[in-house]
């Protein structure tokens, strides 16, 4: 599939890139994840790491991305595609709207829209494992093993304390 294959070649590419919005703060906070001995500390740092994914310097924008996340977890499907349809228009350089935009496609099993999303995401957050788990559990579901292992191993690069992408990693499940 073209778009599996442009999404491999942007996380093969991973190292080389830096992310579009450059945050201090936030490459603080991955050297420190990467260092975490603790399982709490590595939660800690990790939970951290999603906040600043969900700032933005516009209050609007993070209390949009904000509703959106709320009406995700609360089953209000059309209602945060419709508000992520807005921010994105608005603000196409926020990593995490798209991100939150492919987790909504994700669960609604709309692949075929949550993978562009997901590539989105990470040509603007190379580091985004959420988006990289993501995007290798759904090679996963469709038989791609190895391109799979593949992009949990880059998670792994980035945020070494994922169970699920050491789980797959270590060959337990494929």
């Amino acid at each position: 599939m073209h778009e599996y294959a442009d999404t491999l070649c942007l996380i093969a590419a991973q190292r080389e890139r830096r992310p579009v919005r450059a945050l201090p703060a936030l490459d603080a906070l991955f050297r420190r994840l990467a260092l975490c001995t603790r399982l709490d500390d590595a939660s800690a740092t990790e939970d951290s790491i999603w906040d600043l994914w969900m700032y933005h310097p516009h209050r609007s924008a993070a209390e949009a991305l904000e509703l959106a996340s709320t009406d995700i977890a609360a089953q209000r499907y059309d209602i945060a595609e419709t508000r992520l349809h807005h921010l994105l228009r608005h603000l196409p350089d926020f990593a995490e709207a798209w991100h939150k935009r492919a987790t909504l496609y994700y669960l609604l099993g709309r692949d075929e829209e949550c993978v562009p999303d997901l590539r989105r995401t990470l040509e603007l957050e190379p580091r985004h494992f959420g988006a990289l788990c993501s995007f290798a559990e759904i090679l996963l579901g469709d038989g791609w093993s190895e391109a799979a292992r593949f992009a949990f191993s880059r998670a792994l690069a980035v945020h070494p304390h994922l169970a699920r992408a050491r789980e797959v990693v270590g060959g337990r499940e494929s």
